[in-house]
């Protein structure tokens, strides 16, 4: 199967290794800066794959079947839609878009055009938290009392400095949006999508040099009356604490912990085959905060092309993933809690929004 890459900046390689170990035919590699692509191509020994600076005469004269895009966030609607509209497959790293209008557009043109989209919300396919979803769908857990998540990384200017697109809320978003999307699909993943309602607040403490907030504490209510607490940060000193995840049941409780909530942190069901299952399961941490699931969403995805199957991961997951941010923006924008499901909401909308220190009324 023919692929090809556009964007060969920080999560590059990863998107390049599942390429490999999938065994895709590597026809073509893009960056808007060709020195990218030219550095990635020589650190994987693709001599014989071309480069490109421009996507569309890469797409036109190498005719992919699918198309990774792991360019900056801001820049995810208009490649897509353009690849999309060529007939051809899209895998797109998250966020998938900076607004509901334009994920929405992303859905109803791979609908039209009748081929897959994906997005790259690969922590899904962790072994850990395969696990906790298969709990859940046997019932293991029972009724859902609440649950939690947690993102306390650290990021430093010198961070923000590598991409000028970093830290703005045209192209960027903060660590909601960048950091914390992923436990935020997995929590909502978890505990149902059939979101009430949610509230936040956002802060801006230590990086004044950002537009976007650095803490963001939300409050979820599920449709079926459970609740979950969010804690979002950059602020962490010098290094990454954790990102966990907790679910307390009638019948069992989870915590999954380490970097990026790959360890099972604690386990116990009254269901004796399912408390084994966890206390067997022999995880490794991560060496990165972005897994190892990458390979299991090209495997995935390269089977739905073959197999006309949907993605494990397809648009609609990709939106539900980006409106518990926008809604935790919304949120804040408006002082006070806001009910699912949006039908639009944007990161622009938070231009000039202050994240002072300053206490707000709800």
């Amino acid at each position: 199967m023919k692929y090809a890459l556009i964007g060969c900046g920080r999560i590059s390689p990863f998107h390049l290794q599942s390429a490999i170990d999938t065994h895709l035919e590597i026809v073509g590699l893009c960056d808007k800066d060709l020195s990218h692509a030219v550095s990635l191509a020589k650190e994987y020994h693709l001599a014989h794959t071309h480069l490109y600076d421009n996507y569309l005469e890469m797409i036109e004269r190498e005719k992919p079947t699918f198309v990774a895009v792991a360019t900056e966030s801001g820049s995810h609607y208009q490649i897509v839609m353009d690849i999309l509209s060529m007939g051809v497959h899209v895998l797109v790293e998250k966020p998938m878009a900076m607004s509901l209008h334009d994920a929405d557009q992303m859905i109803a043109k791979a609908q039209e055009m009748q081929v897959f989209l994906g997005v790259c919300q690969q922590n899904r396919l962790n072994d850990s938290t395969q696990l906790v979803k298969k709990a859940l769908d046997c019932g293991a857990f029972g009724k859902l009392s609440h649950g939690s998540l947690a993102v306390r990384w650290s990021r430093a200017q010198d961070y923000y400095d590598q991409a000028p697109w970093r830290g703005k809320w045209e192209s960027d978003g903060g660590t909601l949006m960048n950091q914390c999307i992923h436990g935020l699909d997995l929590l909502r993943w978890f505990m149902g999508s059939n979101v009430k309602s949610v509230t936040s607040h956002l802060a801006n403490r230590f990086h004044p040099y950002l537009e976007v907030e650095d803490v963001g504490i939300g409050f979820v209510l599920f449709c079926d009356g459970s609740v979950a607490t969010i804690e979002g940060t950059t602020n962490v000193y010098e290094d990454n604490l954790e990102e966990s995840i907790t679910l307390i049941g009638q019948k069992g409780s989870v915590v999954l912990g380490g970097q990026v909530a790959d360890e099972i942190k604690y386990w116990h069901f009254e269901n004796e085959e399912v408390d084994g299952w966890g206390k067997n399961l022999d995880v490794k941490p991560f060496s990165s905060v972005y897994g190892n699931g990458h390979v299991r969403i090209y495997s995935d995805f390269i089977d739905s092309i073959q197999n006309h199957h949907r993605p494990y991961v397809d648009g609609k997951d990709g939106r539900n993933a980006l409106e518990m941010v926008l809604s935790m923006y919304e949120s804040h924008r408006l002082g006070k809690s806001v009910n699912l499901p949006l039908q639009e909401a944007s990161t622009s909308d938070m231009q000039g929004i202050n994240l002072g220190n300053q206490p707000r009324e709800y």
